[in-house]
């Protein structure tokens, strides 16, 4: 459902309003704009939090990505990660003129550092290597139309329900990376520090929730990045007074009043040059030798499941969000959209950086606006300027870009509407689709217990015909998926 509070009317014209459809979707030069920035701050934590997880874990044969034993590459890491998804953005934007931004996956990049890199004899270069496999069969799949017409045999109800489930789901990531939610003492999570919004971070994070929501019930342009801008400055401000600190002291302790990641202080230096010699890192076949085919067949099809629908749940939500599906949940250009993904797999992979895929925080952008790939290219850019300018970004601490992620939850949650939830055939799935999302903390475990669901009822009520044969495949491989874990234990493969 577009969010029409946010949008600008006003058309540009020339060139770059055809090209883009600009007007047509009823959008601005300016709404563009913003939305790409908004885009860009509320998924630049990546550029900081890849290379924490990548670059502190040692391979099979105790070398960290990029070299060495000892001391994490940080930034050739963050300038790799950087750049491509900079790269990959500004090429959706073109190609599929849709505004969804890429970047390393997040649980991806861990599967990766945590599950294949770290098997005995691996590399890092291996473990890049069976990404890059992964997107060149994803994107095989593509091109044989194979992912596309998976996506069309999802019933409507059920891609509503993935938007509504991933609007849950980020609201969710917003408030655990803004420390709002934490893991509780006798409670699986709780509310802040011991049940209690105690800190200043904590504070930020709230005040730029209600900012962002004064000023969007208010009807103002651009409220969303309004709020990153003014949270941001606040946080500046009250580290400068009461040198809060990160959430790790200089000495190690734990410091649970501080900031959960990037410390909002004046940088010494606003450009700093980056290293790229982490691209082309990779050994395409080299798993092959150390681990075994089975290994690495088990662990492509991992990947490649949570890239396959982990993508389609965030095309759906975002396309929704910006009003650009039809009456069945199909999106335009869907095949170049899914074309785009699958070579930012591959280029994840080349580049030394894991797979990169849709960002569901791209539906911020929307929120605030966006409806082209205009916005894409508008993020892109500010990830290539990243590159140089990391020590800006890094002012922008996860309580200031994360409130966004909040209020576009509860723009895509209005999409509930959309399920007859009298017709418990479609409504069970629907519901489990939505509350499995946020409650696994998995955008593809949610879509395969909605599949799975749905085909198990059709089969209970009679209406086996009823079941598209992908949504039977789609089922099976599901199932596979989620018992991957024992399987490999079976088959002594892990």
């Amino acid at each position: 459902m577009a969010n029409s509070t946010t949008r600008d009317t006003a058309a540009p014209a020339g060139a770059l309003d055809r090209f883009f459809k600009i007007s047509e979707r009823g959008s601005s030069l300016t709404s563009e704009i913003r939305g790409g920035l908004v885009t860009f701050f509320a998924m630049s934590y990546i550029i900081v939090l890849n290379p924490i997880i990548l670059g502190n874990v040692q391979d099979g044969t105790g070398q960290l990505l990029g070299g060495g034993t000892d001391e994490p590459n940080i930034t050739m890491i963050a300038a790799a990660t950087a750049l491509i998804a900079g790269v990959l953005s500004i090429i959706m934007g073109l190609v599929a003129n849709f505004p969804l931004a890429l970047a390393a996956g997040m649980g991806l990049n861990a599967v990766v550092a945590y599950s294949i890199a770290s098997l005995p004899e691996m590399t890092w270069a291996d473990a890049m290597g069976i990404v890059v496999l992964e997107g060149i069969i994803i994107l095989l799949l593509v091109l044989t139309g194979f992912r596309e017409a998976v996506f069309r045999a999802v019933p409507p109800e059920l891609k509503v329900a993935i938007s509504v489930g991933i609007g849950l789901f980020i609201a969710f990531v917003g408030m655990v990376d803004a420390g709002f939610v934490r893991p509780g003492s006798g409670t699986p999570v709780e509310l802040g520090v011991a049940g209690s919004v105690a800190g200043w971070p904590l504070l930020v994070f709230v005040f730029g929730v209600l900012t962002a929501i004064v000023l969007m019930v208010r009807k103002v342009k651009g409220a969303i990045l309004i709020s990153i801008i003014a949270s941001t400055v606040v946080a500046v401000i009250i580290e400068a007074v009461a040198k809060v600190g990160g959430m790790v002291g200089a000495d190690g302790v734990l410091n649970s009043h501080g900031w959960k990641l990037n410390v909002p202080q004046l940088p010494d230096s606003v450009i700093d040059w980056p290293d790229f010699s982490l691209l082309g890192q990779f050994s395409l076949f080299g798993s092959f030798e150390k681990i075994g085919a089975v290994a690495v067949i088990l662990l492509v099809f991992s990947l490649l499941l949570a890239d396959f629908f982990d993508t389609m749940g965030t095309m759906v939500a975002v396309g929704s969000e910006a009003g650009l599906v039809d009456k069945d949940g199909n999106i335009p250009k869907t095949r170049q959209i899914l074309v785009v993904d699958s070579v930012a797999a591959i280029a994840g992979g080349a580049g030394g950086v894991s797979s990169n895929t849709g960002y569901v925080e791209s539906a911020a952008g929307v929120g605030d606006g966006a409806r082209t790939g205009l916005a894409s290219v508008v993020t892109g850019v500010a990830f290539l300027l990243a590159t140089l300018f990391a020590p800006l970004v890094e002012m922008v601490p996860s309580e200031a870009a994360t409130p966004a992620l909040v209020v576009v939850g509860f723009l895509m949650v209005m999409q509930v509407t959309g399920i007859d939830w009298k017709n418990m055939e479609l409504a069970i799935p629907a519901f489990l689709t939505i509350v499995v999302m946020p409650f696994t903390f998995s955008i593809t475990a949610g879509i395969g217990a909605g599949f799975i669901t749905f085909v198990v009822i059709r089969i209970a009520v009679g209406k086996v015909r009823q079941v598209h044969p992908l949504m039977w495949i789609a089922a099976v491989l599901f199932v596979l998926y989620f018992v991957r874990g024992p399987l490999g234990d079976a088959l002594g493969v892990f």
